[in-house]
């Protein structure tokens, strides 16, 4: 079991390599479970977590714990690469009176989608929060990172949400993307 890179909350999505871990049930899940809740990894092990999208989904009395946890299994160096949804973004789309539907076209983004149980928001950040809380949770460095960049670039997930829908070359880009470094 080789869990350097765990890929959590990943629901549909799978990345060649990584370790998977969701509560829900999929055909490439590694470890089915809470993923507030890495205690099958032992500490100071991991190189790169990736979360897309999944730390908006705990509570204003709970994130700081998940980051912590997350933070316990990073080897010296290691990386938490966090996507959420970008709070300001949303806010300044939605107060600039263009979007054609209205809060409709942010609402998904603040409340979350809500298709199943795990599918609500909790929280929101902004980039200066988000910098706050993993430095508060013990990251030494944190950084923005490019979803283009990344090994994973080809997977389509809400790293890669605009507004426009999928308008990646003149929509905003609504993901707060940041890396936090143990």
């Amino acid at each position: 079991m080789d869990t350097s890179k765990l890929h959590l909350g990943c629901g549909k999505k799978h990345i060649p390599g990584w370790f998977h871990v969701d509560a829900l049930d999929f055909a490439h899940i590694d470890h089915r479970g809470p993923v507030d809740d890495l205690s099958f990894i032992a500490g100071g092990t991991v190189e790169m977590i990736y979360a897309s999208h999944v730390l908006e989904h705990f509570g204003r009395q709970t994130y700081m714990a998940v980051l912590r946890e997350w933070r316990r299994v990073l080897a010296p160096g290691g990386i938490l690469r966090l996507a959420v949804p970008d709070f300001g973004a949303a806010a300044r789309l939605y107060m600039s009176g263009t979007l054609p539907r209205g809060i409709e076209d942010v609402r998904g983004l603040v409340c979350g989608g809500q298709r199943d149980q795990y599918d609500f928001h909790g929280m929101i950040f902004d980039e200066i929060d988000l910098t706050r809380a993993l430095k508060e949770a013990g990251f030494s460095t944190v950084r923005s990172w490019d979803w283009g960049a990344t090994d994973h670039a080809w997977l389509d997930d809400y790293s890669q949400a605009y507004i426009p829908h999928m308008d990646k070359e003149t929509g905003t880009l609504v993901s707060l993307n940041l890396e936090g470094v143990a």
